[in-house]
């Protein structure tokens, strides 16, 4: 089977779902990193790519409650926080003070129960008036969801309302596994699959670029992630609006779900089959908090061509048992990509090329 999917790889034809489920399934993972390293190769040639950003998480106060998140509470909660604007301001200015300033603000939080609309649009137009060429990446599509159903506006108009306010681009966050029976054990109060993926598609219908994300290594089957990717392809197909994919491995700790922390072949496995299948989709990012340093340096051999970035403060996934640091700086970027053999190449926020380091 993977000599036939080899042939299509190095054809240039598309791999169907039968060809992913059959890469999930095999062992064989150096030939299925192989030829996610040739895919790569194509698209990106050496070049393995970050950016100076950070980011922010403004409240962890939501009305929902998944069941795999250790990051919402209920206000008044212990652990419970919502910074102000102000506050929002102050941890951007330290990072504009520091010696390498950030060129992109990456915003994504809870559902507050009391924040309206008009709170979401005075934090973007607050950044983009004290930080005008800073780009601004903010809210998933289940917030966006959320601020649609608050108003009573549809989202045609929320994201008219947010690009006139300072919105950039969207992170890929909340569509974590499409599958409905599998989604609603891992998290019922959450948007369906279908209704994140209408979202992204009014987004890039609005000229709003995103990124996309798959939650793994939870309770999905190897169907679910195949699901899943197709799905993200053909919308891909339909609008182009996707930059990146990032799969993200699950953390176990202080949730309702348990388990345990996805193994290195998964994700390395993982990286690689979203290469070959997401043909359309220029970026894998190899998300390193969830990965860690060493394999997502290891994953630039496996299709994956982006690190992400410096964060500098991450909350989300360290309160469910993230095991790395929370920032990173640009030499140790540039240090990690060069030590993979790869050319470091520092983006903005619509990757391009601030700095190639040869």
């Amino acid at each position: 089977m993977l000599e036939s999917i080899k042939d299509k790889v190095l054809s240039g034809a598309r791999l169907n779902r039968a060809d992913a489920l059959a890469l999930f399934e095999s062992d064989d993972l150096f030939t299925i990193g192989n030829l996610a390293s040739v895919s790569a190769a194509a698209r990106n040639g050496r070049n393995a790519y970050f950016i100076i950003n950070r980011h922010i998480n403004p409240t962890n106060i939501c009305v929902n409650r998944c069941k795999f998140c250790a990051f919402s509470r209920s206000k008044g909660e212990e652990g419970a926080f919502e910074l102000t604007t102000d506050d929002i301001i102050s941890r951007l200015e330290a990072s504009f003070s520091s010696k390498h300033p950030i060129t992109e603000v990456h915003i994504v939080g809870g559902l507050h129960p009391e924040w309206t609309f008009d709170h979401y649009l005075g934090i973007l137009s607050a950044i983009k008036k004290k930080f005008p060429s800073l780009a601004i990446k903010a809210f998933t599509a289940v917030e966006i969801d959320y601020m649609s159903r608050i108003s009573g506006l549809p989202p045609e108009a929320i994201f008219k309302a947010l690009k006139q306010s300072g919105l950039d681009l969207m992170p890929g966050g909340g569509a974590e596994i499409f599958a409905e029976d599998t989604r609603n054990k891992l998290c019922p109060e959450k948007i369906s699959g279908d209704r994140w993926l209408e979202i992204m598609e009014t987004a890039h219908n609005a000229g709003i670029k995103t990124n996309a994300t798959m939650l793994y290594s939870h309770l999905e089957s190897l169907g679910d992630r195949v699901d899943h990717l197709l799905k993200l392809r053909a919308l891909q197909d339909d609008t182009g609006g996707f930059q990146a994919f990032i799969p993200l491995a699950y953390h176990p700790v202080n949730n309702e779900i348990g388990g345990f922390h996805s193994s290195g072949i998964d994700d390395l496995k993982t990286i690689a089959i979203s290469r070959l299948v997401l043909d359309n989709f220029q970026h894998i990012k190899a998300y390193w908090i969830m990965l860690g340093e060493k394999i997502s340096q290891v994953a630039l051999f496996f299709g994956a061509d982006d690190l992400d970035g410096t964060i500098i403060e991450e909350k989300i996934t360290h309160m469910a048992g993230g095991r790395t640091g929370e920032c990173m700086t640009r030499d140790e970027m540039v240090y990690l990509i060069r030590k993979a053999g790869k050319i470091p190449v520092e983006r903005d926020a619509f990757y391009n090329h601030l700095r190639v380091y040869k």
